[in-house]
């Protein structure tokens, strides 16, 4: 597709830099079984409940605990849309509320392999689409910082579960 040549940038566009990113933690949440919610008017509904996990980087680390999960959407395209709520417990005793949405688009040909629990792990995360959004709550007055931020992740899957790359956009 070639660019309307009647089409001008709007003046009021600025240039306000790339956007950069600086590595928060690395996280793996531990899954329970899943919960077929069933097929709805958006797709089918699964719940992976989190059964536990933990988190480290470089100023941030302890558990997920267990309770929290992804009341996931599989959309009749195939893409799953992510609703994540978890509870994460700082080395340090402070509780952090995470929340984030994302989208994981799994090419059709993988799709098969996706769904075999002793293969899923063994696909290269380069192959899928798994980016996520994560955003945080707390009132622990040391991590305070985390209500102000904005993060990104890029999931893939782990034996057992699921782990992230989360990066905080500066």
């Amino acid at each position: 597709m070639t660019a309307d040549p009647r089409v001008t940038a709007d003046p009021r566009v600025k240039d306000v830099g790339e956007i950069k990113t600086v590595h928060l933690f690395d996280m793996v949440v531990d899954l329970n079984p899943r919960l077929d919610i069933g097929d709805g008017p958006m797709g089918q509904r699964v719940l992976f409940g989190a059964a536990g996990g933990t988190f480290e980087g470089p100023g941030l680390r302890g558990e997920v605990l267990a309770g929290g999960g992804d009341w996931t959407l599989f959309r009749p395209d195939g893409v799953m849309t992510l609703d994540v709520r978890l509870t994460l417990h700082t080395h340090d005793d402070a509780l952090l509320h995470m929340t984030y949405g994302g989208r994981w688009v799994t090419p059709p040909d993988l799709r098969a392999d996706m769904a075999d629990a002793d293969k899923r792990h063994q696909i290269d995360p380069a192959r899928y689409y798994f980016r996520t959004n994560p955003l945080f709550e707390t009132g622990a007055n040391r991590y305070a910082w985390l209500n102000d931020v904005v993060c990104v992740g890029s999931g893939y899957l782990v034996e057992g579960g699921i782990a992230y790359k989360v990066s905080q956009v500066v």
